[in-house]
């Protein structure tokens, strides 16, 4: 009964075919991408015991014994004819045993003599072939940076401007993973370091965004004398948009102006008597309790928080000078 082996690539696609088969024959994992071989203590066995080496020869051979060897290499030196050339002779030295003696020395300075004025006579043409050979070389493999001598000359005439934009090397989608810089730090406005300077302050000022001038009511009765009540809008100043610089202060002043022309206007000119119904009046200040109600709870709120201000740092000077900038708006109000 044979059995048959089902490719994983069949199952499952994404497996690749060659998962859980045994490797070829002199497979070695990484061969391809240039990782080489190597062998561990594992592979060849344990160590031999020193008991297991063979014993060693003597140091060296006695005086003797070497010239035994000496006479032997003499012997087996080989003169054939396939060890001879015409122009070296034999490849061995038949006069090596031979004294050196005053006719091999003055031999020796004549060759070497003829060797050199030889030498001399080939030297200009040997340098004349070894610079042509060079040039030759240079032209078919130039360096690079003779390739692009031309272009340098040019980089004289790049601006600043070019320089810097000039890309990075390499990947640009990782310009800024390789090569970081500084946070850029930009100074806060003044105008941000003024509010919060101002944050938590009590100011005589009104904001230009809800600065649209009083609000006067439509009849000429004294049932609303406050400043936000429905009724027709009235600029502070005629004929131009309304000033940043409002004072809280002379708006109730104005108000209170205000209040003296409505009690004017009800009372007798001739006997100087009112003539103001009691109760009616008694009825249009209990109308006017809600409108203050959100002004006075304001002002009660800021006292509590002055006072544990006092508390706590009783020494703080900006401490009581909001505080009696409190008492003031309210003395006249």
């Amino acid at each position: 009964m044979t059995t048959v082996t089902i490719p994983g690539s069949l199952v499952n696609k994404r497996k690749k075919h060659f998962l859980g088969m045994p490797a070829p024959a002199g497979y070695v994992a990484g061969v391809g991408r240039g990782a080489t071989g190597f062998t561990t203590r594992s592979d060849i066995g344990p160590a031999r015991d020193s008991t297991d080496l063979p014993e060693l020869p003597p140091a060296g051979p006695t005086k003797k014994a070497r010239e035994d060897d000496d006479d032997k290499k003499d012997d087996n030196e080989d003169l054939n004819d396939s060890n001879y050339d015409e122009f070296e002779g034999y490849g061995g030295s038949l006069f090596s045993k031979d004294p050196y003696d005053k006719d091999d020395e003055e031999a020796d300075e004549i060759y070497s003599a003829v060797d050199s004025r030889i030498d001399e006579r080939r030297k200009e043409y040997r340098e004349k072939k070894y610079k042509e050979a060079i040039e030759k070389y240079r032209k078919e493999r130039p360096k690079i940076q003779q390739e692009f001598s031309d272009l340098k000359r040019q980089l004289s005439n790049v601006t600043e401007a070019e320089w810097s934009a000039i890309p990075e090397v390499g990947d640009i989608r990782n310009k800024a993973k390789r090569n970081p810089r500084a946070d850029k730090i930009t100074p806060v406005p003044d105008s941000i370091i003024a509010s919060a300077m101002s944050y938590g302050q009590m100011s005589s000022q009104m904001d230009s965004r809800i600065q649209s001038g009083l609000l006067t009511p439509m009849g000429s009765g004294i049932t609303s004398t406050g400043l936000l009540t429905p009724g027709w809008k009235t600029g502070i100043q005629s004929g131009s948009s309304s000033s940043a610089d409002l004072d809280l202060r002379k708006i109730g002043q104005a108000r209170n102006a205000i209040m003296d022309i409505k009690l004017n206007q009800v009372s007798d000119s001739v006997t100087g008597q009112t003539v103001v119904d009691p109760k009616g009046y008694l009825t249009d200040l209990q109308s006017m309790i809600p409108q203050y109600g959100g002004d006075i709870n304001d002002i009660k709120k800021a006292r509590l928080l002055l006072k544990s201000v006092r508390e706590t740092n009783p020494r703080h000077p900006p401490g009581k000078v909001v505080l009696f900038v409190l008492i003031r708006i309210t003395f006249h109000e």
